[in-house]
C-alpha cells in the first residue's frame, strides 16, 4: 500500500485529487494539510466527502509528512512549492508538483511570468513534465520529482502534437482560442468570478500573450518541433463550474483530406487510455467529471487551416486526474487505476 498526503487540500485541485484518490485501491492517504481548515474535518469543510473521509485538515508539518508518507501531492499556488521540495527530495521522498514552480525550464522564464524568485536550476532540471501522452512515460517512471502540467497546455499540446510531430502544420502560425469554466480560477474570491459578474457572461482575459500558460505552451510545444515556437493563445472565461475548451488553429503545409490527418492522430493515440478521438467535434459536457481529453478535426479548405477541438475536464485531466495518472506511472500500477471508476457524468 502506497501512502500519500496531500499538501493544499482544500483548494478546488486538492480536494478533488482528494475524492479522486478515494476509489484508488493501491493507495492510502495518511495525511491533508491546509492552512485555511487546519483542525477541522475535511467532511465539514466539503459535505460532499461526508461518509468517504474522516481525514481532518492539518497545519503543515514536514516532519510527519517524512514519517507517514512515500509520495506528496503539492496543490499550492505558485512559490510555495519550492522551498518544501528540497527537503522532502532529500528525505527520499517522490512529488507530484500540481503548481506551476517546476514547468518551466528556463529559471528567467519562470521570474518573468510568475514574478517569483525560481527554483534552483537542480531541481527544474530533475523535474519531469507530466504529460504521459507526449511520451513522457518512460521518464515520468523514472522521476521523483514530477510537474504536472497546466490545464490550458494540456488540452493545447494535445490537440497540436501529432499534427506537429507529422511535420503537417506551420510551426509559426499556431492560434489557440481556450474557454474555461470559473473552477480554473481557484476558491479565492475574486470580482471577475462574482456571480453578477460571471453568470450570463463570457470575456476574455490576460490576452495578447499575457496568460501565464502561454510560455509553458511554447515551451513544450518547441521541444516537439525542434525549434522555437511563438504562439496566439487567447482564454476565456465561461459561466459554468468545471470544463474546458480549446480550439486550434493550426496552418497545413499543404491540404490534405480528414481523413489522412485522423490516422496520423489515430496512429500516435491508439494506445493511450485517455484519448478520445472522435468523429464529431467534441463538448466540455461530454467530459465532464472524467480524465478524458477528447479532440476532434475538420479542414477548412478556404484557409487551408486544420481545426482541432479538444475538451477536459479543468480540474481532472487539467489537474487531479493527471497526477494520478503520473502517480500511476510512477508506482508501476496500470495507467487508468483510481480514474475509471470516475465516468462522465451526464448531462
Amino acid at each position: 500500500m502506497l501512502n500519500v498526503g496531500i499538501i493544499g487540500v482544500t483548494g478546488y485541485t486538492g480536494i478533488e485529487l482528494l475524492r479522486l484518490l478515494q476509489s484508488h485501491t493501491h493507495i492510502k492517504v495518511k495525511s491533508v494539510f491546509t492552512a485555511s481548515y487546519a483542525g477541522q474535518a475535511i467532511a465539514e469543510v466539503y459535505p460532499h466527502l461526508q461518509h468517504q473521509t474522516s481525514l481532518q485538515g492539518e497545519k503543515l508539518n514536514l516532519d510527519e509528512i517524512t514519517q507517514n508518507c512515500d509520495l506528496v501531492f503539492m496543490a499550492l499556488p505558485h512559490g510555495h512549492a519550492i522551498e518544501l521540495i528540497p527537503p522532502l527530495l532529500a528525505a527520499g521522498k517522490k512529488i507530484i508538483d500540481l503548481g506551476a514552480d517546476f514547468r518551466l525550464k528556463n529559471q528567467s522564464d519562470y521570474q518573468h511570468w510568475y514574478q517569483h524568485p525560481a527554483a534552483p536550476e537542480t531541481l527544474l532540471q530533475q523535474a519531469v513534465y507530466g504529460l504521459p501522452e507526449k511520451g513522457e512515460k518512460e521518464n515520468i517512471k523514472n522521476a521523483n520529482l514530477i510537474a504536472n502540467p497546466g490545464c490550458y497546455p494540456t488540452a493545447s499540446i494535445l490537440a497540436t502534437l501529432p499534427a506537429l510531430k507529422a511535420d503537417l502544420i506551420d510551426p509559426d502560425d499556431l492560434v489557440f482560442d481556450a474557454k474555461s469554466g470559473l473552477s480554473g480560477a481557484g476558491r479565492t474570491l475574486s470580482l471577475n468570478t462574482h456571480y453578477c459578474e460571471a453568470s450570463e457572461n463570457v470575456y476574455p482575459y490576460q490576452i495578447a500573450g499575457a496568460h501565464r500558460h502561454t510560455p509553458e505552451i511554447e515551451q513544450e510545444l518547441s521541444l516537439i518541433a525542434n525549434k522555437k515556437i511563438i504562439i496566439q493563445f487567447t482564454p476565456h472565461l465561461v459561466p459554468m463550474t468545471r470544463g474546458l475548451l480549446v480550439t486550434s488553429y493550426l496552418k497545413l503545409k499543404k491540404l490534405i483530406s480528414k481523413e489522412e490527418i485522423y490516422k496520423i492522430y489515430k496512429e500516435i493515440y491508439h494506445k493511450e487510455p485517455f484519448i478520445r478521438l472522435c468523429d464529431h467535434i467534441p463538448q466540455v459536457k461530454h467530459v465532464k467529471g472524467s480524465n478524458f481529453c477528447d479532440i476532434g478535426i475538420q479542414i477548412d479548405a478556404r484557409t487551408q487551416r486544420l481545426i482541432v477541438v479538444s475538451v477536459i475536464d479543468n480540474l481532472i485531466k487539467g489537474a487531479a486526474g493527471q497526477a494520478i495518472q503520473n502517480m500511476n506511472l510512477m508506482y508501476q500500477f496500470p495507467e487508468n487505476f483510481g480514474l475509471n471508476s470516475n465516468m462522465v457524468m451526464y448531462p
